[in-house]
This record gives structure tokens, sequence and C-alpha cells, in this order.
């Protein structure tokens, strides 16, 4: 008898397509509560977002199509490999956003898209259905993903009708990024859709409220976290980023002969690397530090055990005790167990008139105040 293949049904590639998009979080981390992503009921993955006016927004996250020609080798859907692959027109996705936009269920969306024939071909679709959503009068969020070795003119329309664009990094430097893909040019494919994208969106230009992302893939090309921390150092400062993400490389996805395969590290300690760089990547948005500044090991490497602030004070013991009473924000700051909030508790005292003669005058002495406690005078 003949094999009779099922077609997928709607339903069938929306759990699929959404299912296959968690592998790209530049749009959302598991940084606190408010940013950590959620499954729906019925298999289909909303994230949160933070907007520029500071609140909290919900996106459908999914993928026009899992099919790819490219050999990124750290992707389970890469070219050779054989998941179910399906892809969903504009108008399909379009109308079934709608439904969940309707009932409150999301105020935005991210789309992304695995590479269909071309980086351009795809960009017409994905730019396709953002430009139906617009035409169709929705003014919400939109995060539209940038493919590497998209045409100049595909990354200037996608930029005019997204709130937020995403080109991957994916590692730190073109030696590296060899490892990952044959099919792909470091220079011409990542690097120049990323320094054309910040150009287009730099300050006081017409699409200065597009926020640009990135992400690497820690740990799949044997790269160290010196090396990523640099690179994200770079990507802040001169090109004008928004946000840099890190996704720890997922054991047993992608091909038996990258680094990461054969990485020492167990899974767990995958994640904690990668949290250990958010925590880095935070000391350099938030708290004043520089690149040079973040303490790695001989190997070029954040601890596992401690967190990069405590660390950089145990080997920095001669900028402590930092007085309560008359240290600037950045300087408390850098205090192990003092976070913004914190700080601004401190400050707002201060320019009352208050005296802080101990940690209680500041809050309940919880764990991190303990903490605190060894590294300030009053």
């Amino acid at each position: 008898m003949p094999t009779v293949i099922k077609q997928p049904t709607l339903f069938d590639k929306l759990s699929i397509l959404s299912r296959d998009s968690q592998y790209d979080l530049a749009c959302a981390c598991g940084t606190n509560d408010y940013e950590r992503r959620v499954r729906s009921r019925d298999d289909r993955w909303i994230y949160p977002v933070t907007t520029l006016a500071g609140r909290t927004t919900y996106l459908f996250k999914i993928l026009l199509s899992n099919e790819c020609v490219n050999d990124c080798k750290y992707c389970p859907l890469r070219a050779g490999m054989d998941p179910r692959r399906c892809r969903l027109k504009p108008e399909e996705l379009v109308k079934v956003f709608f439904d969940y936009y309707r009932e409150g269920k999301v105020s935005g969306l991210f789309l992304s898209s695995g590479v269909i024939g071309t980086p351009d071909r795809t960009m017409d679709l994905l730019i396709g259905t953002a430009s139906m959503l617009r035409r169709r009068n929705f003014r919400g969020y939109i995060h539209l993903k940038i493919l590497p070795g998209a045409s100049d003119g595909a990354i200037t329309q996608a930029v005019a009708l997204a709130n937020a664009v995403s080109l991957n990094i994916e590692t730190a430097g073109e030696e590296h990024f060899r490892q990952l893909s044959k099919s792909k040019d470091y220079t011409n494919d990542i690097i120049r859709p990323i320094k054309l994208i910040s150009s287009l969106t730099r300050k006081g230009s017409r699409y200065s409220h597009v926020k640009q992302t990135t992400q690497f893939v820690v740990g799949a090309a044997g790269e160290s976290d010196r090396e990523i921390v640099s690179y994200s150092w770079g990507l802040y400062r001169r090109l004008n980023f928004h946000r840099v993400y890190f996704s720890a490389y997922q054991r047993g996805l992608g091909d038996p002969a990258l680094a990461g395969e054969n990485s020492a590290l167990t899974n767990a300690e995958m994640l904690t690397r990668e949290h250990r760089l958010y925590q880095a990547d935070w000391l350099m948005r938030k708290y004043g530090f520089k690149s040079e500044e973040i303490p790695f090991n001989s190997e070029g490497n954040l601890s596992l055990s401690r967190d990069p602030k405590e660390t950089w004070a145990l080997n920095n013991t001669d900028k402590f005790p930092v007085n309560v009473n008359k240290a600037d924000k950045y300087e408390l700051l850098r205090v192990p167990g003092f976070g913004e909030i914190t700080v601004n508790r401190i400050l707002a005292l201060r320019s009352s008139g208050y005296r802080i003669k101990h940690m209680e005058n500041i809050g309940k002495v919880n764990k991190l105040l303990k903490k605190a406690a060894a590294y300030v005078s009053f």
C-alpha cells in the first residue's frame, strides 16, 4: 500500500513553529519574574518584553517556517536534519495573531523564520506579514528577525515596520564563527547588517525608536566569557545596542563535533555560565562597570561559584568599605548585596537629611543586606 503523508493542519503548524521558536531568546530573558517566557495552554509560546516606555507587553512568538538552507551546526533545524518541516502563509499567521490579540492574550508579535531559499525571499515573507498587520491598523509591538545575508533594502523595510529588530551575532568573532557555519560569511552576513541596523536606528535618526538586540549561543564554538563580554561591550559602546542576550548551547541538539558537545561543563553548569554572563552584562549596562573591570579566571571565564560583582569586590579590597552616607550612586552599586532598589532607597534617605547608622535603617536585613554589611561603613 502507498504511504499516506498527512499534511499538517493549521493547529499542527502553529504547535510545531511555536515550539521551534524557543531557540531564539532575543526578545526576553529570565533575569526576573517579569521577563520569563511562559507557555500557553494550546502549545504556543508567549513572551513578556519591556517596551522603551517601561511597560510590559506580551508577545506571540513564532517562526514563519522551520525550513532552512543554512548549516548552523548548533541549530536542530539546520539543513540536513529531519525535523517535521512546515511553514505558515502570512495571511494565516495574521489571522491567528488577531484572534489572540482580540482575546487580550497578547499585544505584540515576535516573528522569525528559517531561511527559505534565500535570505531576501524569506525577508519578503516576514516583511509582508508585518506590513499586513500595519495595514489592518495594528499599531502594537512587532519584533522582526533580520536574517543573515539580508539586503540593505530588506533591512530598511523591516526597520520601518518594527518596534524592535534583531540579528544574532551567534559567537565572538570570525574564527569561532567558522566553526559554526560554512554557508554564512561572518563579515558580510552578520557584521554588515548589524552595522546597517545600528546606523538606521542611531539617536536622532528617523528610526531611533526601534530597538536593536542580538544573541550569543554560549559555548557552542568554545569561545571564552572574556571574548563574549568584550564583543558585548563593543556592541553597546560603538553600535548603541539596546540588549544583548545569551543562550547556553543545548547539548545534544547540534553537530557532535562542536566544542559545546565536548565541553567539560555539565548541562547545569552551562546554564550557570549563561546566568553569569547576564550578571556581567547587567554590571556594564546598569552599574557603570567597564568590560575590562569584569573579573575572569586564568582561562578567561567567569566564576561559576560566585557572581562577578562579588568576585570584583574580593579582588579590589582597597575600594572598601564604602561609606553609606557619603558614597555616590555608582560606588554604592558596586557593593555586593546592593541593587538599584536598595541604592535608590539609600539616596532618598540621605536627600531627606536622614543619617544612616546601621543596616536596619536601610530595610529588613535579609541575605543580601547581610552580605553587603561586610563591605560598608556608616
